[in-house]
């Protein structure tokens, strides 16, 4: 028995004195008062002299020196301009007001003698928007409308300056500056039937691509994808107001084994005034389109619909004519990216690609023959970032030391002297300036959050922009505790990467619940070495209150290389949901480990996992929150779930043994379901049929439905709402 001293009751004192100085996290502090929400440095918008920047401070787009942080002037002060907005109304007729301009984004021309001013942005879905756009001459000093007839989307000018192009009603549209006439490239647009321009719901939300057309360098051309979504049938959602009768929204998505949109790309001359259809043959996708830096040639991404057949067409800008640049085939999928640089000499290109089983970048010739492997290892290179031309130096973000952590390289093109310019272990990126002399790298680490700063090509530290210093203060202040790392390895021998949080005062003699959180999906991760953000604080909140908190990162998750990642193929979510269940009895079996209080969350893919988890682990999970989760293949859109998992049709048995409404009676835990009714992506239909498997399998749950709201349930009191409602189940149920 150790002899208690009057110094042993001393330090326990201070030691009790300090746990209760530190301030307990609360929801309110999270999403109403936002204690937590760190400074930002927003997209730098680099100036061709590759030294000075701009940005919006206020209704001013100011200038600063990259090196110092000052400004150096103001270039545009939209203090007290009044503009014109034309809108149309619902008998159709166009009406304008004067009114006071608030910019929301503006974009330069390439030789920024103008500027494209932003107003009055409506979000469409999660990367389209239309505006009200001006056009800023800083020469003439004036303001011009670019459409009297409403809000226009994908606004952009041509190379030369002297054009902008945009989309409206579904048809595409440009304007020549000089006598500020309007010409119609297409009319047969239509809503819910013709697109021109831009994309349908499934290219933007799985391909990420929203704007669908592009300049050629020289001005003379425009290259356009045109959408006839006539036959995709349509899905509706009712959103509530006020009034007696619900507004029903009703647009194209089609959903997995159905007709998809006919695509077609074609090119626009504007001194003939002639379009002219690319000959792409048949095909079930055109992903992307990229200009040849002469103006004369049009690259046509070309895909099936397996999506595990990827042709790069070469299309003669004149006639149409294709011949085959490059052409890649894959056991599992292809996935779509825009890491294709044509170099100036006319004769190469770069190009990214998992051929040898992880992502590298490569130098091919015009032929299409690769010239040579630029980066080799086992290991992922997970963003490319640009070539400089002038110095015939690539730079590029890489997961080379850890799946964990990213850092950033540079490569010469010859693939030789390949250099390290991150010193700091934990997560980089970049933004590059225009001539590559000087970037700025955001940096944080599991346990520190995301510092900005300034470096030039030699890698010579020039200044700290911002250090987020007042972040780590409230660390110390709330007493967080820190994210360790740790390797949990399964009954198949297979190693997963893990983060875990453990409580303050941790007593490995204790036994503590544990609340695990999972996303999951193809290439994801949530076992980094960076910055949690909001849900960082939730967890640290769930701490205090006693609970260890576990992400996993399953088979199936990024940064590991090809065959990791693509193993979960034709059968999603079950190998995802052994790993989240032998993860949970290896804690299990941890000595400080509650095995009867084991709790799992997810939101969307990490919705479907949660379920998955709670219903084929019932003898593992407590409890379980999903959020807006997939609960039937089926009813998700066509190029996301067939990349993984092909058709119904084709792999029946993959649908049915990995759907949770199929388990539904499996459930033994307690289960809250969340989604909101506006969700566009992950449609309400799901958690209204898993509602339906629970009911008719005699099963009770808690459901929260969240009105008007789509797959990010956000705005106003909601999340505040919301995270409310998962704390007190956690606290009832685990």
């Amino acid at each position: 028995m150790k002899k208690i001293t009057a110094i042993t009751l001393l330090l326990s004192f201070c030691i009790l004195n300090i746990i209760s100085a530190q301030k307990a996290i609360t929801i309110e502090d999270i999403w109403t008062k936002y204690t937590f929400f760190p400074k930002s440095v927003p997209g730098f918008n680099f100036q061709n002299d590759g030294k000075h920047y701009t940005r919006l401070d206020g209704n001013m787009i100011k200038q600063y020196d990259l090196t110092s942080g000052k400004v150096t002037k103001v270039i545009f002060d939209g203090s007290n301009r009044q503009v014109k907005e034309y809108k149309k109304t619902e008998e159709g007729q166009i009406v304008s007001e004067e009114v006071a301009l608030k910019i929301d984004s503006y974009r330069f021309t390439p030789d920024e003698s103008k500027i494209l001013i932003f107003t009055g942005t409506e979000s469409i879905y999660r990367r389209s928007s239309k505006s009200h756009a001006y056009i800023f001459d800083s020469k003439a000093n004036t303001l011009t409308n670019v459409s009297l007839k409403g809000k226009q989307m994908y606004t952009s000018l041509s190379a030369t300056d002297d054009k902008v192009a945009f989309v409206r009603d579904n048809n595409l549209y440009y304007l020549t500056l000089s006598d500020n006439k309007e010409h119609a490239v297409t009319t047969d647009g239509k809503w819910n039937q013709i697109i021109n321009g831009s994309a349908d719901w499934v290219y933007e939300e799985e391909f990420s691509m929203s704007k669908s057309f592009k300049w050629s360098p020289d001005g003379k051309k425009i290259a356009f994808l045109r959408f006839d979504e006539s036959a995709v049938k349509e899905f509706t959602m009712q959103l509530y107001y006020n009034g007696a009768y619900p507004k029903n929204e009703t647009f194209k998505y089609p959903k997995v084994g159905e007709d998809n949109a006919k695509v077609s790309a074609h090119i626009y001359d504007l001194a003939s005034q002639k379009t002219t259809q690319v000959k792409t043959g048949d095909a079930e996708y055109f992903p992307r389109i990229f200009w040849l830096n002469n103006s004369e040639k049009l690259v046509v991404f070309k895909m099936n619909r397996h999506q595990n057949e990827l042709e790069l067409l070469l299309a003669s800008a004149n006639s149409g004519e294709t011949s085959t640049l490059l052409k890649e085939t894959n056991k599992y999928y292809v996935d779509i990216h825009d890491n294709l640089t044509f170099l100036e000499d006319g004769k190469h290109f770069i190009w990214t690609s998992e051929m040898d089983g992880w992502n590298h970048i490569y130098l091919y010739d015009m032929d299409g023959k690769m010239v040579r492997q630029l980066t080799k290892g086992n290991f992922d290179v997970t963003n490319f970032y640009g070539y400089d031309e002038k110095n015939k130096i690539i730079f590029y973000q890489a997961a080379k030391d850890s799946p964990m952590d990213r850092q950033l390289y540079c490569v010469d093109i010859k693939g030789k002297k390949e250099k390290k310019i991150t010193p700091a272990a934990g997560t980089n990126s970049a933004q590059f300036s225009s001539t590559f002399d000087y970037y700025v790298v955001t940096h944080s680490t599991a346990n520190a959050p995301a510092s900005y700063t300034v470096y030039n090509r030699k890698g010579k530290k020039i200044r700290v922009i911002e250090d987020n210093q007042g972040i780590s203060e409230l660390q110390k202040t709330y007493g967080t505790t820190p994210v360790d790392f740790m390797k949990i390895t399964t009954s198949e021998n297979v190693e997963l990467n893990a983060s875990i949080i453990k409580p303050p005062n941790f007593d490995e003699s204790k036994a503590y619940p544990v609340f695990m959180y999972v996303y999951g999906g193809p290439g994801s991760q949530t076992v980094t070495n960076s910055f949690g953000g909001f849900n960082y604080w939730w967890f640290q909140m769930l701490a205090q209150q006693g609970y260890i908190v576990v992400s996993v990162d399953n088979r199936g998750t990024g940064a590991r290389g090809e065959e990791f990642r693509k193993m979960t193929y034709l059968q999603l979510g079950k190998y995802e949901t052994i790993d989240q269940i032998e993860a949970a009895k290896y804690l299990g079996k941890l000595s400080y480990v509650d095995k009867e209080r084991i709790g799992i969350f997810g939101w969307s893919y990490g919705g479907y996992m949660s379920s998955l988890a709670l219903f084929k682990g019932a003898d593992v999970f407590k409890s379980a929150i999903a959020v807006a989760p997939v609960t039937n293949w089926k009813w998700y859109d066509t190029i996301y779930t067939e990349r993984y998992m092909r058709t119904r049709a084709e792999n029946e048995e993959g649908y049915e043994d990995n759907s949770p409404v199929n388990f539904a009676d499996q459930l033994r835990g307690k289960y809250l379901l969340v989604h909101g009714i506006a969700d566009d992506n992950v449609h309400v239909q799901n958690s209204v049929e898993m509602t339906d498997a629970l009911i008719k399998a005699g099963k009770q749950f808690d459901s929260y439905f969240y009105p008007n709201r789509n797959h990010g349930i956000f705005g106003g009191n909601t999340r505040n709402h919301l995270y409310t409602k998962m704390t007190d189940f956690i606290l009832e149920n685990l």
